[in-house]
């Protein structure tokens, strides 16, 4: 069984949408085997962070399975609202494209929104696999 760790260091640029404050973000994290229909292996959540467009994290997630092949990370932003949470952006990382190295730390930055007027959002990870 292997274990690839995920850090989330930080998120940047976050679009503000919030009528009234500003985004709380935090983070849904669900490792995928991709396929005709799709498996979840495992899923983890960011803390909230209050009144933030440039969260800083630093957290880790371990998640556990066999191996990389079809397997995706998928991360959706969130906002936390008194309602109804918000989605403010997403992506995927295809696992067996990154050319992940036994025990050799990646450094993943990737673009979660894309937005019209103002900069694009994007997300920074450590990508982590020990097969």
């Amino acid at each position: 069984m292997g274990i690839l760790k995920v850090l989330l260091v930080k998120l940047e640029d976050l679009a503000d949408e919030d009528a009234i404050g500003k985004t709380d973000p935090y983070v849904k994290l669900e490792v995928v085997k991709d396929g005709f229909f799709d498996k979840t292996v495992g899923k983890a959540q960011s803390t909230k962070k209050k009144d933030d467009c440039n969260p800083v994290y630093n957290e880790e997630f371990t998640f556990h399975f066999d191996d990389l092949h079809k397997m995706e990370l998928h991360l959706k932003i969130m906002d936390d609202d008194t309602i109804s949470d918000d989605k403010v952006g997403g992506a995927e990382i295809k696992l067996d494209k990154e050319a992940l190295q036994p025990s050799h730390p990646k450094t993943v930055r990737i673009k979660v929104d894309n937005n019209l007027f103002s900069k694009d959002s994007y997300a920074t990870l450590v990508l982590t696999w020990t097969p």
